[in-house]
């Protein structure tokens, strides 16, 4: 097997990975703050770090992936100005925070769930953890690196030497470029709100909790330290987000961690997805207008399609989303989804894929996808590896079959769960007509009986023929599967389902 390599963006380098404990990787991503849709660029970061964690598992590791909300502290200014992003948009739907948090927490995993995201071992919610955030504040206090203004408790950014490696920032320039701002604010630009009071005067906000150092809440980077460090220990393997997250946000962290824990380095590897850019601009829900999963959805476009599209760029690069290239995505995901129908899928071997024997062939082409991973997890060149697969001419359907159902473990598109592909030849863009879409938790050999059901119910709609439409659908529902019709294909899940 290929040797692992990531690009660490400490080191600035590709490194081979080696893990803390042999054979485990602990791996902790930045969540969303929730108070809004997650739009596709946020999204795409995500699909990164479902690749990462089944790529590791691909190659014998076991993972544990810790995923969090930010439900507090997360104000409209990441340099610790502005209002509560929280508390803002509760106060503007007239709901409360908990409410607001709740439902765009239940959409988002909505998303990733649509886009066949694996679940983290640990979901952690910051307004569940604000005891270790405390602790971790009190410890940075201790040892003397953090100090009082008039609206909080700030990190001390002088106090640490090794402040803005991750970024390669230039404290000095910062500091003559930036006015200081006047007696009792930050000493520093740079410095960064550990916990923030509550205001004296003006609408009370709804979450506050009482301190060491008075009434009020976390700032946004002290969550992350300390719910990684109550999940994955005082050091651990990978830290993933956003390349946005740089600058500010993972710089803050590694100064908070590393000085409160005693330990250096925190994460031995940091990893960032690039930028999703729309008609020559950032996806920023900032600037609205930002397109969503339900955009696409809505517009006919797989939530695999887009995951097939993010697959084709590498994470580190700066990807540009059209409606062509979403396109092209979803013809490419639906031809590789018929190819495994026609073999049988994992049907075709005995034993399913792990089991079946392979060719010199058959291990020259999971070499070719295998190296493709190991150097930084090259999607795209892992995608051409399977078409390779695909087009060989030296290769049994069987073993195809057996192939793509190894491959797609780390691909993560769902082939083997769509059947019932046929071409429309009267697509005006080339797309296949409907689409029956499994599940994976709907077993294959109930598979045929449904689909026979489902196209009855097509016919008896075409006919409009409700009263049979409806009775079909409940006779499922009374076998325990529940069916959801988008634009262009009929979606069959368990109705009650665990993780992904």
């Amino acid at each position: 097997m290929a040797e692992l390599r990531l690009y660490n963006t400490l080191a600035r380098r590709k490194q081979r990975f080696e893990p803390l404990e042999a054979g485990r990787a602990g791996i902790y991503t930045c969540g969303p703050t929730v108070y809004s849709h997650q739009h596709l660029g946020n999204l795409r970061t995500y699909v990164f770090a479902d690749l990462l964690g089944r790529a590791l598992r691909w190659f014998g590791f076991q993972v544990r992936h810790v995923i969090n909300i930010t439900d507090v502290g997360h104000l409209t200014d990441d340099a610790d100005a502005g209002e509560d992003k929280m508390e803002l948009a509760a106060r503007g739907a007239g709901l409360s925070i908990s409410e607001i948090a709740d439902k765009w927490t239940r959409i988002f995993k909505q998303d990733l769930k649509k886009l066949r995201v694996l679940e983290p071992a640990v979901w952690c919610k910051a307004t569940e953890h604000v005891p270790e955030q405390v602790r971790m504040i009190a410890e940075l206090e201790e040892k003397g690196f953090t100090y009082r203004a008039e609206d909080g408790i700030y990190f001390d950014v002088s106090k640490d030497p090794n402040y803005g490696e991750l970024a390669r920032l230039d404290l000095e320039t910062q500091r003559s470029q930036e006015r200081i701002a006047s007696a009792g604010a930050k000493r520093h630009p740079a410095d960064f709100a550990l916990w923030k009071f509550s205001p004296g005067e003006g609408p009370r906000r709804q979450m506050e909790w009482e301190s060491p150092w008075g009434r009020g809440f976390p700032g946004w980077h002290i969550e992350c330290s300390a719910m990684s460090t109550r999940y994955l220990g005082s050091s651990f393997d990978i830290h993933t987000g956003g390349i946005d997250h740089v600058p500010v946000h993972h710089t803050n962290e590694i100064a908070q961690s590393e000085n409160a824990l005693g330990v250096r380095p925190w994460v031995r590897v940091w990893m960032h997805a690039g930028w999703l850019m729309l008609d020559g601009g950032k996806l920023s829900k900032s600037a609205g207008g930002a397109p969503t999963l339900d955009d696409l959805i809505a517009a006919g476009i797989e939530p695999e399609a887009f995951r097939y599209f993010a697959l084709g760029a590498h994470y580190r690069q700066q990807a540009h989303l059209t409606e062509d290239g979403l396109r092209r995505a979803q013809r490419s995901w639906r031809r590789l989804c018929r190819h495994l129908e026609v073999w049988g899928g994992a049907r075709a071997v005995p034993g399913g894929a792990a089991a079946a024997p392979r060719s010199a062939e058959a291990e020259l082409c999971r070499q070719r996808f295998a190296a493709a991973l190991a150097d930084d997890l090259n999607a795209p060149r892992a995608l051409a590896a399977v078409w390779q697969t695909v087009r060989s001419d030296s290769l049994a359907d069987a073993e195809k079959a057996a192939l793509l159902t190894d491959f797609d473990q780390v691909l993560g598109l769902g082939l083997e769960a769509v059947v019932g592909i046929e071409p429309d030849e009267s697509s005006s863009t080339g797309d296949s007509g409907p689409v029956i879409v499994f599940g994976a938790e709907v077993a294959p050999e109930q598979r045929e009986g449904i689909r026979e059901l489902i196209r009855e119910r097509e016919s008896a709609r075409r006919g409009r023929d409700w009263q049979r439409a409806d009775a079909i659908r409940d006779r499922l529902a009374e076998d325990g599967f529940a069916l959801e019709d988008r634009s262009d294909q009929t979606v069959v899940r368990r109705a009650e389902t665990g993780r992904a």
